[in-house]
């Protein structure tokens, strides 16, 4: 069994974001050893948190997360809404056209879609 989850954020909310690093990271104690295809989404407002100023409080906690293969994915369409350039946002990030449709894909390509 591959544990495939996304982990939606769409709000710019500190304590969501939070709640979704610490809701990735305690699914990673819990199937230790086990393969996993793990995602963590960002549209709307949300994408303002990933930016370097923003989420340095977080950088260790984002770091070890990509260390272990979880992605973090950012919508373009909110960027250009939200005027963020990508070149602000954390390293390690992957811009995706329409977040929504990125959404939609990984749904049906058989992930869990958790709202933390």
């Amino acid at each position: 069994m591959i544990y495939r989850a996304v982990f939606h954020v769409d709000m710019d909310d500190v304590k969501t974001f939070s709640l979704a690093l610490t809701n990735v990271a305690n699914l990673l104690r819990a199937i230790p050893e086990k393969h996993y295809d793990l995602v963590l989404l960002f549209n709307g407002p949300a994408v303002t948190l990933l930016q370097n100023e923003e989420c340095a409080q977080y950088r260790e906690e984002i770091w070890q997360l990509q260390q272990t293969r979880v992605s973090f994915k950012v919508c373009r369409n909110a960027l250009n809404r939200f005027n963020v350039a990508p070149e602000n946002l954390i390293e390690g990030c992957e811009l995706v056209p329409a977040g929504v449709v990125t959404l939609i894909e990984l749904q049906q390509d058989g992930y869990a879609y958790i709202k933390p």
